[in-house]
């Protein structure tokens, strides 16, 4: 890593579980007194955050504007504005590039192993793959700003989370007027739905893998409950969890598939839909109400969830040549002028300082006891799960 260093001095205040991998880092950061935050997974097998316990904000700047530029990959094309304001804001020229999680996995492993980083740093929603792939093999690190990191909760610490999206269930009230036709998660696997369930392909995107292991994992006492309120019955199944039958049921009941969110909702909701249909979409796609004029409306009845949290993290490359402007800007992230770009269309902060955004869809109001929350803790073996989740899912789905 070559880079100059805005930090005094090394202190050498180096907590104990801080592994090899943290020192080397560390060894060759812009800030060299560090701290980790002393949170852990269940399975030590990537290093933990690093805190500079000698940050200088004044100092960080100074070199970041030296560096001179810096250029972050993100899932969403809202990473532009954000970029746009880093500029302005520190006249540090800076790239935005809108990038699916898979692409910047694959090119930030790549340019790791050819010891050619173009991306400083990424905005990273796949929690899976950046504990299991991208920090043990010390393609980033998680670096949190010391002066916010008050602000972050446990939870959302290792790995760093910047913001917290959502993913609900979505019906259309012209179709619907007197409100969303299910009420239980379980509704979707009845006859009544078949082939009207609309969703991105699990195989394509995956936090909707990750999201059918943390219901096994996590949500299993829920989805129970939600089958006895639905059927007068206790579940009996087979499979290994309440999660699994759920998800067997409803690949068997021929879900529409697509490959973008803009397909779910223009197939749910645009002007002159007339089929009944529910779907699941980001809530960023409610700003095609007013856009494109569609109908929707979040299924605000729906039992246990109306639909899930998916958090996006924020990680530096081990080898950028911009630290000090990569640590920067995710410094800016965490910031209620850096993250409201890309809650323009909803979302939490990670920041406790930072209010949540205005732009909520209406009906999703209570985030903690309306949506399912992934547990960070359990990404390690959601990323071991992911594979035999997916084969579950092409085996049942017909």
């Amino acid at each position: 890593m070559s880079s100059s260093t805005p930090s005094r001095r090394r202190t050498g205040s180096i907590v104990a579980g801080l592994s090899l991998a943290v020192l080397a880092i560390a060894a060759c950061a812009p800030s060299t007194a560090t701290n980790s935050t002393g949170s852990g997974t269940d399975e030590a097998a990537y290093a933990e955050p690093v805190i500079d316990s000698d940050f200088d904000l004044a100092a960080l700047t100074a070199a970041a504007q030296k560096e001179g530029s810096v250029t972050v990959y993100d899932s969403t094309g809202d990473i532009k504005k954000v970029a746009d304001a880093f500029q302005k804001k520190y006249g540090i020229k800076t790239n935005g590039t809108k990038s699916d999680v898979g692409d910047t996995l694959e090119k930030m492993t790549r340019e790791a192993q050819a010891k050619n980083v173009t991306i400083d740093l990424t905005l990273y929603e796949d929690g899976p793959s950046l504990v299991g792939q991208l920090l043990p093999q010390k393609t980033v690190y998680s670096w949190i700003p010391a002066d916010l990191a008050d602000q972050i909760d446990e939870a959302g610490r290792n790995p760093l989370m910047v913001l917290s999206k959502a993913n609900v269930w979505i019906y259309n009230p012209k179709v619907f007027p007197n409100g969303c036709p299910v009420d239980n998660l379980w509704d979707l696997t009845s006859p009544d739905w078949k082939g009207k369930v609309t969703m991105q392909d699990p195989l394509g995107k995956p936090n909707i893998v990750e999201w059918f292991n943390q219901m096994g994992s996590s949500y299993d006492d829920a989805l129970r409950t939600a089958y006895k309120a639905e059927t007068g019955k206790d579940l009996s199944t087979t499979e290994s969890s309440a999660a699994k039958e759920w998800v067997k049921q409803l690949a068997k009941n021929q879900p529409v598939l697509t490959t973008s969110d803009d397909d779910v909702s223009a197939a749910v909701a645009s002007p002159n839909q007339t089929e009944p249909r529910i779907g699941l979409v980001s809530i960023a796609k409610f700003r095609d109400i007013e856009g494109k004029k569609y109908q929707m409306k979040v299924c605000d009845t729906l039992k246990p969830y109306v639909g899930y949290q998916y958090p996006k993290y924020g990680a530096i490359a081990t080898g950028t040549k911009h630290p000090n402007a990569a640590k920067l800007f995710l410094r800016f992230v965490l910031t209620e002028e850096g993250i409201s770009p890309e809650m323009g269309s909803g979302g939490i902060s990670s920041s406790k300082a930072v209010a949540p955004s205005k732009n909520n869809p209406p009906g999703l109001t209570d985030w903690p006891n309306q949506l399912m929350t992934f547990d960070s803790s359990k990404l390690l073996t959601d990323y071991r799960d992911a594979q035999s989740m997916q084969d579950f899912w092409r085996l049942n789905h017909h």
